[in-house]
């Protein structure tokens, strides 16, 4: 008798199946029996199809943008609490074993969080595998070519999107970009290196999330200036711009050039910075979404549904609701001291707030600081924004071989001028060291609590300086120094264990 193991049962096993992990978002619900969808359908000729029509695609492709939307921990909440309370930018929040090593650097292979995030990326390379390597078998003559196209650039953008978030993390990944299939008896050892594959070097898969980007530009929706939640042709120039950034790749006229492209597609910086956070004057909604700034974004209706504001601070819709424990990324006082002396009290008000809690952890309870750009169930997450890449142009003035302090500085300078500030004086715009310095800074105020601060370190090889010589008398003490091994993060133990051929990251 052939005893046969599905593929996808298979992947949860390996994975952390969607079938055994657990989310804080109570509206997904993944498929855990048996289906057409889960087994494929038999065809005539023995042949199992994943998808039997167009619909059936568009469903897979619906599904996927609602793992971005509904999926938050590893696209939002954990992210924030790696780029910033692993940063100078804030402390963990809560003092549990999850959140803490990340404030203190002690981070280590048998983190929940890691092992949350490994898994998920992965399962959502999946899914959008499951479209691009099964759309062109689908028999539906109404089908047309490029509708198909069309659809596999979105699943290769989103697909894009996971690995350069697991590249930043890890480094060397898994890079899946095929389903293996159905294990048998008479083919495990032919296909065993498909489900436990190796990991490529970071290099390889810069080059696979370039070539998946450049492919989708021909195919992709164009941009929508009224709905910012697709995988539009803009964000893949988006992306674009910000891999190039990146050092294994790393092209700053490439940043250039794409940043210039997304200005052809009509995105600028809104006019107040506040109408990107803030709720309509009756406090019942989100003022705006999809702004001209807004690259790519996760809406949420005037119901609520973005649980991740409760996990940060109040929810303006529901004040006290859960609002009886320490809550995550709580903000430092380093942070808001830079915003201080450079007398930034708009963004400060707009990334800080204060409130009374029941919790004296990093600062008295009377007045205690919380992260604000996320503060209620209606908040979008804005996954990319147009002020991050306008800001990475600078960065490609400033690093890159044909240096252009004037032009770097002119977009420092439309930066801090939307947030009400002066414009930097002559001694800092002519001087190169300087205008690094406030580069540096101003990013680190326009994106707080945005999960950007501890990238920009590690791609500017700035971790050691930084948070070495980091005095924050609020901070937990450090656990361990900060290392050229500090830039890559433990791969989870579970990973390693179930698959041999992984190799943990050096120092970990």
């Amino acid at each position: 008798m052939k005893h046969c193991i599905n593929k996808y049962i298979l992947g949860s096993l390996l994975f952390g199946a969607m079938t055994g992990v657990t989310s804080c978002n109570l509206d997904y619900n993944p498929v855990d029996t048996y289906s057409d969808i889960t087994e494929g359908v038999q065809t005539n000729t023995g042949e199992k199809l994943e998808f039997q029509t167009k619909a059936d695609v568009e469903s897979a492709l619906t599904a996927i943008y609602e793992l971005m939307k509904n999926r938050m921990e590893h696209w939002y909440l954990d992210l924030l609490l790696i780029g910033d309370s692993h940063s100078d930018n804030a402390y963990g929040g809560t003092t549990d074993s999850q959140a803490m090593p990340f404030e203190n650097n002690s981070i280590e292979g048998s983190s929940p969080i890691l092992e949350r995030d490994w898994n998920r990326y992965l399962e959502d390379v999946a899914q959008a595998n499951r479209i691009i390597c099964n759309i062109d078998k689908v028999p539906d003559d109404t089908f047309t070519e490029t509708q198909r196209k069309t659809i596999t650039a979105q699943a290769k953008i989103f697909r894009a999107l996971i690995w350069f978030d697991m590249v930043r993390l890890w480094g060397n990944i898994p890079l899946i970009t095929s389903i293996a299939p159905d294990i048998t008896a008479e083919n495990i050892d032919d296909i065993y290196d498909q489900y436990f594959p190796a990991q490529a070097d970071a290099a390889t898969v810069y080059k696979q999330i370039e070539t998946d980007l450049i492919e989708a530009l021909q195919y992709a929706p164009d941009n929508d200036p009224t709905d910012k939640t697709k995988f539009s042709k803009s964000v893949a120039k988006a992306m674009l711009a910000k891999i190039y950034a990146e050092k294994p790749l790393r092209d700053y006229s490439q940043v250039i050039k794409y940043c210039d492209l997304l200005e052809q597609d009509g995105f600028d910086l809104v006019e107040d910075f506040s109408d990107l956070w803030t709720l309509n004057d009756s406090g019942t909604d989100l003022k705006i979404r999809n702004t001209k700034e807004s690259i790519l974004e996760a809406n949420f209706p005037s119901t609520g549904g973005n649980w991740c504001a409760w996990m940060f601070g109040r929810d303006l819709l529901n004040y006290d609701y859960s609002f009886t424990w320490a809550k995550w990324v709580t903000p430092s006082r380093d942070l808001i001291n830079l915003f201080n002396r450079e007398n930034d009290t708009k963004r400060l008000n707009e990334s800080v707030v204060y409130y009374e809690c029941d919790w004296s952890i990093y600062y008295p309870s009377n007045h205690y600081a919380f992260m604000y750009k996320c503060r209620a169930g209606v908040s979008s997450i804005i996954k990319l924004r147009y002020a991050d890449l306008l800001l990475l142009k600078a960065e490609a003035y400033l690093w890159g071989d044909e240096q252009n302090l004037s032009a770097a500085a002119d977009i420092i300078d439309k930066i801090r001028q939307r947030a009400g500030l002066q414009v930097l004086s002559s001694s800092v715009r002519n001087n190169e060291s300087a205008l690094k310095t406030a580069y540096l800074n101003e990013r680190r105020m326009e994106l707080a609590f945005e999960g950007q601060r501890w990238f920009d370190l590690c791609r500017l090889d700035k971790v050691e300086e930084v948070m070495n010589n980091l005095q924050d008398e609020g901070r937990n003490s450090r656990v361990n120094p900060f290392t050229a091994n500090s830039y890559l993060l433990a791969i989870p133990q579970t990973a390693l264990d179930q698959n041999e051929k992984l190799k943990q990251n050096p120092g970990y």
